[in-house]
């Protein structure tokens, strides 16, 4: 089951934890890759590298690839792989409306983070689990 896919573990470790939305892009990538690049995969993909966009001060790219994010993740169950799809998709949105109104201009729109929200339990805990791996390795490779 893809929840406990080491990747999917990682991905949301450094969405949420560490919000290196770069590593994001590393591990989601290898994971959308080797499940036939699936479109829900992909979307959570262009979350972390729109924010990543964002962070750089490319609001053209954050605004595009944001969008290109929610097409993809609204055709998707609100509690999609165990996460609050439904509550993400809202704030990309919001993030997309505040990039436009800021002319794309990602310094004069404010840079902030989003949280992925998950709803279940268990991977709660494994995410959790990870990240105190990491700690415990000094941030060395953990894995899930």
């Amino acid at each position: 089951m893809l929840r406990k896919e080491p990747n999917f573990i990682a991905f949301l470790y450094f969405f949420n934890e560490e919000r290196d939305y770069f590593e994001c892009h590393e591990v989601m990538e290898e994971l959308w890759l080797e499940h036939g690049r699936h479109p829900l995969l992909q979307g959570l993909l262009q979350v972390a590298v729109g924010l990543y966009h964002c962070r750089n001060g490319n609001g053209r790219g954050a605004r595009k690839l944001l969008r290109q994010a929610a097409d993809k993740l609204e055709r998707y169950p609100a509690d999609a792989l165990g996460l609050e799809l439904d509550t993400l998709l809202g704030e990309v949105r919001t993030y997309l409306a505040g990039l436009a109104a800021a002319g794309d201009d990602a310094d004069a729109f404010g840079f902030y983070d989003l949280t992925i929200r998950m709803h279940d339990g268990v991977l709660e805990e494994q995410v959790r689990a990870y990240a105190a791996r990491r700690r415990e390795n000094g941030a060395a490779d953990a894995a899930p």
